[in-house]
């Protein structure tokens, strides 16, 4: 099966891991397009992609002109686990910037532990979808928020979602959908965070 890329035109990400850099796993220089992001979720929608962007926002700003490290930071998920699309949304934020929550990696003898760099913050102080990210290495911190409704799909999308998990959908409604879906999720892409991501602190 040829290896073509489902969303060519999303935004790209080059990180250096010094962890995989040590270990031999090429210099530790990696991209990350939103394609790598969709293979971890078995899907692409509004919440992958706007976890994507919203790490893109951090990594640029806490790094500015340098290339963002993974392991070198920590991300607090204002909000349960299990609230909302915090679940799928941290996945993300671990395979971007390698922060994991008590199941990550341990480290080698005290150095590039990634384990309880994701923390989730239960206060409910923050808005729903609302993230902190933490650079260890300067300590200098940025909160984004985001939200999806400000781009809105074909007015069909929920009508023939509701017919194909019921099982009324025929072939024409599943490729509506389908193109519809889709195009939501490119012009969230497209827009890069301007009117999905705002910054809190």
């Amino acid at each position: 099966m040829p290896n073509t890329a489902m969303f060519p035109e999303s935004p790209v990400l080059h990180l250096y891991d010094p962890l995989g850099d040590m270990l031999g796993a090429g210099d530790g220089i990696y991209e990350y397009t939103f394609d790598d992001a969709v293979k971890l979720a078995g899907h692409a929608c509004p919440t992958v992609a706007g976890a994507f962007l919203v790490t893109r926002k951090a990594l640029m700003t806490l790094y500015e002109h340098e290339i963002a490290q993974r392991g070198d930071m920590q991300v607090t998920v204002h909000g349960a686990l299990d609230e909302g699309s915090n679940g799928p949304f941290s996945q993300v934020l671990t395979l971007l910037t390698g922060a994991a929550a008590e199941n990550g990696f341990q480290g080698l003898g005290g150095h590039q532990s990634r384990q309880g760099l994701l923390t989730f913050d239960t206060s409910g102080k923050r808005a729903e979808l609302c993230y902190t990210f933490t650079r260890i290495s300067t300590r200098k911190s940025i909160t984004l928020a985001y939200d999806a409704s400000t781009i809105t799909g074909s007015p069909t999308i929920s009508e023939d979602m509701q017919a194909l998990l019921s099982g009324h959908a025929d072939e024409a409604i599943l490729k509506r959908f389908r193109a519809a879906w889709s195009e939501r999720v490119r012009h969230i892409l497209e827009d890069g965070g301007a009117s999905t991501i705002t910054q809190l602190s």
